[in-house]
């Protein structure tokens, strides 16, 4: 076992593109770190520097003690878990969780040793002597994370290794792979564009766009204290609201102009972000998550915590129902603030031009398509950003 530190590290192409930023990472000892961000945001190339798959351009990278630019990746002591598995289909499965250790010359009593503990803590040892393809995708993922299990490497790489699975086995071999982890105590990178997957498997979560390091922290805290607009819309499902709003009031008691009503912000919550002040008589970016709305006849909410609209959509899921709602009040992309448009999605709007909104609401509600509602804000939850930077507005 051992850290994983990445120094100042770049990544610039043939072509000039630079997919790498300055990467600055510590990842402990024993740790469970996972790359997250959409796609060509440089997970996957910051994971293949670690291996050695990619060459560093610029900056230093440790396994250990030992600087690793130039080290082969044979000689990482690191094992790779690819996303299509790369197994042998004509090898039995024993043979290929223990290819490794046979092309490193270990003795064949250990590696027969050594195959069978692996197999035994992942429930292979009836299917050693089946081929791949006579094995579920679960299985399959199974012998992928045996031949890493084997070669008691320094550290695991995983790149998008359950992204094959369907939904349900995707669920039960993420925990399977998080309590392998655990009880292995293997320094483990994992990448993953699902950020379910990210904030239920990490010890900490590093958040990346454009090849720029975001925010690296645990996952509540990524949830609860995004440090700019674009973790804040990305962590969490179904996404924040990030709507622009008229900061007014005082700096004591501060309101937010939302579609022309006025809603209270807590003013405990104004106590915690000073900065705020700077703010009033101005426009901020407040962000809303949908799990902080709720029907107003459920809450009783005061009047200057509810917004009243009409509901265009409802997504019913049993334990809780997905109410779509339009606002006139303008939405900001997650990209706004760095690239102005350049990736931005179009929010989706009504006949009327207003953005839809999302709330997570109790199925108790008597929300109904197309008829008017008062929806109440828990106004002690909202996330305030500046408009010009994205960054979270606190100090």
């Amino acid at each position: 076992m051992a850290e994983v530190v990445l120094k100042d590290v770049n990544k610039v192409y043939p072509n000039g593109y630079h997919a790498i930023h300055d990467l600055n990472i510590n990842i402990e000892d024993g740790e469970f770190l996972v790359l997250v961000g959409p796609s060509g945001c440089g997970k996957s190339t910051a994971l293949r520097m670690v291996a050695g798959l990619e060459e560093i351009s610029s900056g230093e990278m440790y396994i250990g003690d030992k600087l690793v630019n130039d080290v082969h990746p044979k000689d990482r002591d690191i094992a790779m878990v690819f996303q299509n598995y790369a197994l042998y289909p004509h090898m039995s499965v024993a043979d290929n969780i223990g290819f490794a250790l046979k092309l490193a010359k270990v003795p064949k009593a250990e590696i027969e040793e050594r195959v069978k503990k692996a197999a035994a803590v992942l429930d292979l040892t009836e299917n050693l002597d089946r081929k791949p393809g006579q094995l579920s995708g679960g299985q399959r993922q199974r012998v992928a994370m045996g031949r890493a299990i084997v070669r008691q490497p320094k550290a695991f790489l995983m790149d998008e290794p359950l992204s094959n699975l369907d939904a349900k086995l995707r669920v039960q071999m993420r925990a399977e792979i998080a309590g392998l982890q655990r009880d292995l105590g293997v320094t483990t990178v994992y990448v993953t564009h699902d950020q379910v997957e990210a904030m239920t498997m990490g010890d900490r979560v590093c958040v990346l766009k454009r090849g720029y390091l975001q925010q690296v922290d645990s996952p509540q805290n990524l949830y609860e204290s995004p440090d700019n607009v674009f973790v804040a819309g990305f962590i969490g499902s179904p996404s924040m609201n990030l709507m622009k709003v008229n900061l007014t009031g005082t700096a004591d008691a501060p309101f937010v102009e939302i579609a022309g009503q006025k809603v209270a912000v807590d003013p405990a919550l104004a106590a915690t972000k000073p900065g705020l002040a700077n703010f009033v008589g101005k426009e901020v970016v407040v962000g809303i998550r949908p799990e902080d709305l709720e029907d107003a006849e459920i809450t009783n909410a005061p009047d200057e915590k509810v917004l009243s609209t009409e509901v265009s959509l409802i997504e019913s899921l049993g334990s809780e129902i997905i109410v779509h709602f339009p606002l006139a009040a303008d939405s900001f992309s997650i990209m706004d603030a760095e690239f102005e448009g350049e990736d931005a999605v179009e929010a989706a709007k009504d006949a009327q031009g207003r953005t839809i909104y999302v709330g997570k609401f109790s199925p108790r509600s008597r929300a109904r398509m197309g008829q008017p509602i008062r929806i109440g804000i828990d106004t002690g939850r909202f996330h305030f950003f500046d408009p010009s930077t994205g960054l979270a507005i606190r100090d």
